[in-house]
């Protein structure tokens, strides 16, 4: 997709909170004998998200999601592209005051928090960067008020992380991410490490969070039913590359990239007869390596579809239908 198709002179009301335009990320790995490769983990990404709106993010593990996310926020320091909030690039400025407007929820709710620190100190740590209260007892109310808002019993203020369930310790990584009021939230597979019963408890806490305090999530997951349910659109990353950006019904129900019908094939259906007559698409071969991608198409190795123009040129994400952008030669 062209940084064209992100038109700045659109009303204010439907302007991007977050715009990622060409956006790259590449790591130098060092092999054997000395050499050294380039690890392309984010390349030529571009997308939009709306103020208010969910955009999730699917695609196989090693695709790119979350470096893509963690660049996002300056992170990984991005090597090439332009990062724009309120149409406004972050990119060569100080990321103090950007640090409030955008935060992160990780993945791994036991190895995301400080083992050393209480309840109280790792919500009110954010705050206390940015003096974010003018007394002891007002920074004591607001993290009270934090934890309710996340469902944690006002009791676990002094309380230590070991002491928590993994459920009870992503509330607390919530709580301390909506600390400084953001505006947009990266959510890092942020329910892929509990139990299937609190990750909707999770997901629906999330949806209440979302409309009460008017915030914008980046959605990062590979559970596809997890991304339909809460993402207003759904971009789909493979090695690195956005091939397929629509609506969520959309995408569901029309999806136009090859990889993007084998991902849906393979969501589970708990009717045993509908399971029994869902045709499931079998990809040949392994996801290629990052250091030494195909030439042209990435996912041409692995395409039924591919063909001799495949291997000539990298596919351009193009829109193919209103609001529908899918990188395929042959669609």
């Amino acid at each position: 997709m062209t940084s064209e198709a992100l038109n700045p002179n659109r009303p204010e009301e439907e302007q991007a909170l977050l715009e990622v335009r060409e956006l790259k990320k590449y790591f130098p790995v060092r092999t054997g004998f000395g050499k050294k490769v380039t690890l392309k983990a984010v390349d030529n990404v571009t997308f939009s998200i709306k103020k208010g709106e969910t955009l999730g993010l699917v695609g196989e593990s090693g695709c790119g999601k979350t470096t893509l996310g963690r660049t996002i926020l300056r992170l990984e320091e991005p090597t090439g592209g332009d990062i724009l909030f309120s149409g406004e690039t972050i990119l060569g400025k100080k990321m103090n005051d950007y640090r409030k407007k955008m935060q992160i929820v990780f993945q791994d709710p036991y190895a995301s928090l400080d083992p050393r620190k209480t309840v109280a100190d790792t919500i009110g740590e954010a705050m206390d960067i940015h003096k974010m209260y003018a007394s002891k007892s007002e920074r004591q109310e607001k993290i009270l008020e934090l934890m309710k808002q996340v469902g944690l019993n006002r009791d676990f203020y002094n309380r230590f992380p070991h002491e928590f369930s993994g459920g009870q310790r992503q509330r607390i990584g919530i709580a301390r991410a909506l600390s400084v009021n953001p505006e947009l939230i990266v959510c890092d597979e942020p329910v892929s490490a509990l139990d299937v019963s609190i990750q909707a408890q999770i997901i629906n806490m999330l949806e209440e969070l979302q409309e009460t305090e008017k915030l914008t999530y980046l959605f990062i997951a590979h559970n596809l039913a997890v991304v339909k349910h809460i993402s207003d659109r759904v971009g789909v990353m493979y090695l690195g590359h956005l091939v397929e950006l629509t609506t969520s019904n959309e995408l569901y129900q029309h999806p136009a990239h090859p990889y993007t019908e084998m991902l849906l094939s393979a969501i589970p259906v708990a009717d045993p007869d509908l399971s029994a007559s869902k045709e499931r698409i079998i990809l040949e071969g392994d996801i290629p390596s990052p250091m030494y991608p195909p030439s042209g198409c990435p996912f041409r190795i692995r395409c039924p579809r591919a063909t001799e123009k495949c291997k000539e040129a990298m596919p351009e994400l193009r829109e193919i239908a209103p609001g529908h952008f899918a990188a395929c030669h042959n669609i």
